[in-house]
């Protein structure tokens, strides 16, 4: 019997129509793999140097507490910088994973995010998520 082969664990796009970077994670990855995944995230981001993102997790089971501290600490404060402004960061995920998510004891509101280099925020359905980030650009476009 032939092994299953597993999808693309994260396929990208940047929507120029709507300056928007998508990335779409296609299952739960081992830990050993997110380390190599986030550098193609990166470069990809930067190629597009938009700092729009919508990150499909949707077949993601659960966040490692390593990994979400790092992203908060390190390399979302990081490719703010490299793409030289703020970085608004929207996640659409399983209602389970939301409520999990919006659950935990790290979980704060995206007006937390006030004073960030970036601000993340999770929702549970596709048009909820291009909504704030739309909202976000338009902000941005006001205060240029």
């Amino acid at each position: 019997m032939a092994a299953e082969k597993l999808p693309e664990l994260l396929q990208t796009n940047y929507r120029s129509d709507l300056n928007l970077f998508v990335g779409r994670w296609g299952y739960q990855p081992a830990s050993e793999l997110l380390s190599r995944t986030y550098e193609q995230l990166t470069q990809r981001a930067l190629e597009c140097g938009c700092r729009f993102w919508l990150q499909d997790i949707r077949r993601r089971a659960f966040n490692d507490p390593d990994i979400t501290r790092w992203l908060l600490t390190s390399y979302f404060p990081q490719m703010a910088t490299s793409l030289g402004g703020r970085l608004h960061v929207a996640y659409l995920t399983s209602p389970t994973l939301l409520e999990t998510i919006v659950n935990g004891s790290g979980y704060v509101l995206p007006g937390a995010y006030e004073n960030s280099p970036f601000v993340i925020a999770f929702f549970s359905t596709e048009n909820n998520a291009m909504e704030w980030l739309h909202q976000a650009q338009g902000r941005e476009l006001l205060t240029s």
